[in-house]
């Protein structure tokens, strides 16, 4: 297969193992990034032995994080950039229907699709994971969120590309082995859910970054804080996307991921007592010192 012009990115932190995995199947792109986290373990010295360019980077919270920052500090030799993560594949399939994709294309953008594993099964139904992991360079970046820290997350995860002009999509979905243990998923969705719940109370007064979003983020944010926004959730994966089908491993998903929509909404509630509180203590302190001026 001819090469396609297309510079792979793959953001890490310790991920030595995934990455053994995923670097000898990114054979026929132009170029391979690894921006790496501090890593700790061999993941550098395996990517730069698969002739990687591995750039280092530092988050010291706030804008940009991994994404953005390789997309503003980073010369592409590429007209086209791919964000993969360490524990997705690329097939040879997927490739070949990216090479078509890209041949001839007025769309400056492309949804993927992930064939995704759960407790040692493959997904074949529930709710589909797409992603806008491939777009042209210089056709936009990641929304900026200014994430103060609100988890130790320093890669766009939530955040969405922001694009100038037409996207498309390619079916031929790519391979995504993330499942490391129970004890891993849930602490990754611990991190996922604070987020989420600090991006809604920061949407609620900010009607400037509110109009930018597109509807379907507003459809989520009108009933992030509702239990019915968790069920509705279980009822479309589970029923209509008939994850059933996919035996225990789906409907153990299934109830993960509601439980994860309940956590969002927990801490949302949580985060709304914390403000409550703050304000009422503030008022109090106003009231004393307004007291002992007339006093």
């Amino acid at each position: 297969m001819a090469e396609v012009p297309v510079t792979v990115v793959i953001p890490i932190k310790n991920e030595a193992a995934n990455l053994a995995e995923c670097l000898p199947t990114l054979t026929g792109f132009t170029e391979i990034l690894v921006v790496d986290s501090a890593s700790t373990d061999r993941s550098a010295e395996i990517a730069k032995a698969a002739g990687a360019v591995v750039l280092d980077f530092r988050w010291s919270g706030g804008f940009p994080k991994k994404r953005n920052w390789v997309l503003q500090h980073y010369t592409f030799k590429t007209p086209w950039v791919l964000f993969l993560d360490a524990d997705e594949k690329p097939t040879a399939a997927f490739k070949a229907a990216l090479a078509k994709a890209l041949a001839r294309t007025e769309c400056v953008g492309f949804w993927l699709y992930y064939r995704n594993y759960f407790m040692g099964r493959v997904l074949n139904y529930g709710i589909p994971q797409r992603k806008l992991a491939l777009f042209r360079v210089g056709a936009g970046y990641f929304e900026r969120i200014d994430d103060p820290g609100w988890s130790a997350l320093d890669m766009e995860v939530h955040e969405h590309p922001v694009l100038n002009g037409k996207t498309g999509h390619i079916s031929e979905p790519i391979e995504h082995n993330g499942f490391r243990g129970l004890h891993h998923f849930i602490a990754q969705h611990n991190e996922y859910s604070s987020w989420e719940a600090h991006r809604y109370m920061a949407l609620t007064n900010d009607s400037v970054t509110w109009a930018g979003l597109t509807l379907r983020q507003k459809l989520k944010y009108r009933n992030l804080r509702s239990w019915r926004y968790a069920v509705a959730y279980f009822v479309l994966g589970y029923l209509w996307k008939r994850g059933f089908l996919d035996g225990g491993p789906g409907i153990m998903f299934a109830i993960f991921k509601f439980a994860y929509q309940l956590e969002i909404r927990a801490k949302i509630i949580e985060f709304e007592g914390n403000v409550r509180r703050e304000q009422k203590s503030y008022r109090g302190e106003q009231i004393d010192k307004a007291t002992t001026v007339f006093e």
